[in-house]
């Protein structure tokens, strides 16, 4: 990588138990564990996809940062508590086959899978903590996705 690319490593994905989420992307998505431990007090569960072993999801609870005043730990749960606080797509080859492992899993459904205009297949999971979850497959060459 020269000094201008950028590449993705990871991201946080606030939610509300961490075992209930660890299991969840472990168990619906297929992810591992990468990494489940406390730093300065505070606990943190990173998961990787096996297909993507680089860029971890951090999970972390709304109290992990200590300097986070009560108000905006307040409003973060707000947020969670009606899904609109995260929101990550993935890019997959076979939405249907997707769809039917997570929803086996009794995840919560947003959207069955449906063709878009822009010719993507994609549907639509809410994580244990309502975190929306987009699972998308390119129909034709250009369109968005993987």
């Amino acid at each position: 990588m020269t000094g201008t690319e950028l590449e993705l490593a990871a991201c946080a994905l606030a939610v509300h138990d961490l075992d209930a989420a660890a299991d969840f992307y472990r168990d619906a998505l297929g992810f591992e564990v990468h990494d489940d431990a406390v730093r300065q007090g505070v606990r943190r569960v990173a998961v990787r996809s096996p297909a993507q072993p680089v860029v971890r999801i951090v999970l972390e609870t709304p109290d992990a940062d200590p300097a986070l005043l009560p108000s905006d730990r307040q409003a973060i749960e707000s947020l969670m508590a009606r899904g609109l606080l995260n929101r990550l797509v993935f890019a997959t080859s076979d939405c249907d086959a997707v769809f039917e492992r997570i929803e086996a899993t009794g995840a919560e459904v947003m959207q069955e899978p449906i063709n878009r205009a822009d010719g993507v297949r994609d549907c639509v999971f809410l994580d244990p903590s309502g975190n929306m979850l987009r699972f998308t497959q390119r129909l034709r060459p250009g369109a968005p996705g993987r």
